[in-house]
């Protein structure tokens, strides 16, 4: 089992695996959560590219452990492929008031995190090869989601890097990126944090504000 020092140490060891092939190409790296841009603004450091973030958030059933859907901060709602369609109609419609007052509650979090324009930009992704990061992907479910997001952006190429993931996610990833950049595999994971031996998130604020000043600390 690994476990890395930080998030910022994680985001290095990516960063030198990505810089011999994408140094000199046009690429923009999507956060997909606060731990997520603390990898994901090593990365931007050593590509000279721009940072964002793209938020999800998951959607459970009362007293359930696994994830029924995924929402994006537009509203975008990503269902739990695992699930039959037989399976999924019927859980929508035994469960349609709770589900949308899941979607508005967690769609209202997010923008509330995300304050004024903090869409995540179409025009900062289009036409560059797009680096999805998180600092753990316990499922594939919210990098299903960040691929819906993009679907109708024509970027170049989709990478996913992140400091480890669990099987399914990785299978998750062979299916919709082009290309992964993943250190760790492993069966299960206890949380993210556990892999981390210092806990480098700051408060959203800041790490809003790494996002802005990330061309500052290109090198």
């Amino acid at each position: 089992m690994y476990y890395f020092p930080s998030r910022v140490v994680a985001g290095e060891m990516l960063a030198k695996e990505l810089v011999p092939k994408y140094r000199f190409e046009d690429c923009a790296i999507v956060a997909l959560s606060d731990g997520g841009v603390m990898v994901g603004a090593q990365i931007a450091v050593k590509l000279h590219c721009v940072l964002t973030m793209l938020l999800t958030a998951p959607i459970f059933l009362p007293q359930e452990s696994e994830v029924l859907a995924e929402i994006d901060q537009q509203g975008t709602v990503t269902y739990n492929d695992m699930l039959s369609t037989g399976e999924l109609e019927e859980i929508k419609a035994d469960y349609f008031s709770y589900i949308e007052q899941q979607k508005l509650e967690k769609k209202f979090e997010m923008n509330r995190l995300l304050g004024a324009g903090g869409l995540i930009s179409e025009d900062l992704l289009r036409e560059r090869n797009v680096i999805l990061v998180s600092d753990g992907f316990n499922n594939g479910l919210s990098l299903e989601a960040a691929a819906d997001f993009l679907k109708p952006i024509h970027i170049k190429r989709l990478i996913v890097a992140t400091p480890f993931a669990t099987v399914p996610a990785v299978d998750r990833m062979h299916v919709l990126a082009d290309e992964i950049y993943c250190i760790n595999v492993m069966e299960e994971l206890i949380s993210i944090d556990h892999y981390y031996d210092t806990q480098d998130v700051p408060s959203h604020d800041q790490v809003i504000k790494t996002i802005e000043q990330i061309i500052l600390n290109w090198k």
